[in-house]
C-alpha cells in the first residue's frame, strides 16, 4: 500500500472500491471535522460530504470496525452522527479530545480494528485552522498536529492495506504550513506501513 494526496475527499471513495475489491469489507480510521456521510449535497450523490455513505452503500465498509475521530463543527442536520451510529460507527467528536493525548484512545482503536484489513483517511481539516488553515471547509476548536502524530503512529502494527491525506488547499495559506503539515502527515502513514522498519 501507498498513501495517497487528494484532493477532495471524494477521492477516498473510488479508492475504497479498489480495495475492497481486494480485501473485501475494511476497517476505517477516518480523522475529520465532518462525518463524510451526507446522502446528498449540492443535488449530487458523489461530493466530498458523501464518501462514507457511498462506501456504505457498496458494502466496502466494515462498519463495526469504523472510527471517526475529530468530529465537529456545521451540519446539515440536527442530529448529525444519527446515521453513523446507526451503521455501528464510532464517532469521537473534537470535544472528546480537547487538551489531552489520545494513545488511550488509539490502543482502544487498536483492539476494535483487530486483524482486519484497515484504511486509513486523514482529512486535513480535522487539524484545527490555527494549524491547518489551508483547506475548504475549515472549522475551529480541532485536533492538534501532536494528536494528529498520536492517531498515525497509534496505527502501527495494523494491518493497513491503504490510506490517504485529503483537502490540503495551499492557495488558502500563504505561510505554506498547511502543505507542510500535510507532508509530515503523509510521510508518518509511510512509517506505519506494515513491514516498514522505523528506529
Amino acid at each position: 500500500p501507498c498513501p495517497v494526496a487528494g484532493g477532495d475527499h471524494t477521492i477516498t471513495y473510488p479508492i475504497l472500491q479498489a480495495v475492497a475489491e481486494k480485501h473485501g469489507p475494511v476497517g476505517l480510521v477516518h480523522v475529520d471535522a465532518h462525518t463524510d456521510t451526507s446522502d446528498m449535497a449540492l443535488g449530487e450523490k458523489i461530493y466530498h460530504g458523501t464518501p462514507f455513505r457511498r462506501c456504505v452503500d457498496e458494502g466496502l465498509l466494515d462498519c463495526s470496525r469504523v472510527v471517526q475521530i475529530g468530529i465537529r463543527g456545521s451540519s446539515y442536520a440536527p442530529d448529525p452522527y444519527k446515521y453513523c451510529w446507526d451503521q455501528g460507527f464510532r464517532v469521537v467528536p473534537a470535544e472528546e479530545c480537547w487538551m489531552k493525548s489520545l494513545v488511550p484512545l488509539m490502543g482502544e482503536v487498536r483492539q476494535q480494528m483487530g486483524d482486519g484489513p484497515v484504511y486509513i483517511s486523514f482529512d486535513i481539516d480535522g487539524l484545527d485552522p490555527a494549524y491547518a488553515p489551508g483547506t475548504g471547509t475549515p472549522e475551529i476548536a480541532g485536533l492538534t498536529p501532536m494528536q494528529a502524530l498520536e492517531i498515525i503512529r497509534g496505527c502501527k502494527g495494523l494491518n493497513i492495506v491503504g490510506c490517504d491525506l485529503v483537502e490540503v488547499a495551499p492557495i488558502y495559506d500563504v505561510s505554506g504550513n498547511t502543505a507542510l503539515l500535510g507532508a509530515n502527515l503523509l510521510f508518518e502513514m509511510l512509517c506505519v506501513l506494515p513491514g516498514v522498519k522505523t528506529m
